[in-house]
């Protein structure tokens, strides 16, 4: 099928040591189970995995060789979100299933107009940055959650969990 090197195994970080190439993927990115990749060095290979993963900066793909390859975060565009209050921005930006870094000062999210928009309105200072983004996983240990398109004003939806609401 190809010859390229294969990446079957996942090692978490913390759980893999020694020498490593570095692929380094944006936060969507980042959410695969198989697909084409190409080292920092550029060296391609494919990541064939048992099932879709969040990887995390840290993590590393093992290649069939032996040789590993360590994931890291790439910069991106981003919101940079403070303000008086950031619980409250925070369980906002949550509401509308928003991926977020939650940080001590801050927050980061990925650029979107109408979030923007609604922070704004919520007293919060915003600002486009390019940094590494790095949300939170969820609290049900799926490590990713699933943003919604906020391309549009407020909007009704049905999630497959058995509750509607509007945003």
């Amino acid at each position: 099928m190809t010859d390229l090197p294969l990446a079957q195994i996942l090692h978490r970080t913390g759980h893999w040591s020694g020498d490593a190439a570095t692929v380094t993927l944006d936060y969507d990115a980042r959410f695969l189970r198989r697909k084409r990749l190409m080292t920092d060095d550029g060296t391609a290979f494919v990541v064939d995995l048992a099932q879709t993963t969040s990887l995390n900066p840290g993590d590393a793909l093992e290649l069939d060789s032996g040789t590993m390859v360590q994931v890291a975060a790439a910069e991106e565009p981003v919101l940079i979100v403070t303000g008086p209050d950031l619980a409250r921005l925070a369980w906002h930006i949550g509401n509308r299933h928003t991926p977020c870094q939650i940080e001590a000062e801050r927050l980061l999210i990925q650029r979107d107009p109408v979030i923007a928009h609604m922070l704004e309105h919520l007293d919060a200072t915003v600002t486009e940055g390019t940094e590494p983004f790095t949300p939170e996983g969820g609290a049900y240990g799926h490590g990713r959650t699933h943003a919604h398109d906020h391309g549009h004003s407020a909007h009704d939806h049905t999630h497959s969990h058995g509750h509607d609401h509007a945003h």
